[in-house]
């Protein structure tokens, strides 16, 4: 007859491990979460007219009228703080990106990319 371990009350013993790591950082400089916030220090106001220059440079977009038929995508400021490796401020980064969940195919758009 074949007796098994657990029949013995002998189990292996269950590796517990945590891989889970925390990185933390005093926040000597708060990132903003809405523009109104970045709307008060130079360094964002900086680095949101660099970003709206890039994208007008690239021709990103073209502004037209609004058309009724179809959803207007609003955009959201995105804000970071790029680091060295030391710690130091490397540089104020913004973001502009569109909302384009709210976008329908065959409606909105036609292609997908």
């Amino acid at each position: 007859r074949v007796v098994t371990r657990s029949q013995n009350n002998i189990f292996k013993r269950r590796k517990n491990v945590d891989y889970t790591a925390k990185i933390s950082q005093p926040e000597t400089h708060p990132m903003p979460v809405t523009h109104k916030q970045a709307q008060k220090d130079s360094n964002w106001r900086d680095a949101m007219k660099a970003e709206f220059d890039a994208l007008m440079k690239n021709q990103t977009w073209e502004l037209v009228p609004p058309d009724h038929t179809r959803n207007v995508d609003s955009c959201k400021w995105l804000f970071r703080i790029k680091t060295n490796s030391d710690g130091s401020i490397d540089r104020y980064k913004a973001r502009l990106v569109a909302k384009g969940f709210t976008q329908r195919l065959g409606v909105d758009f036609y292609k997908r990319f």
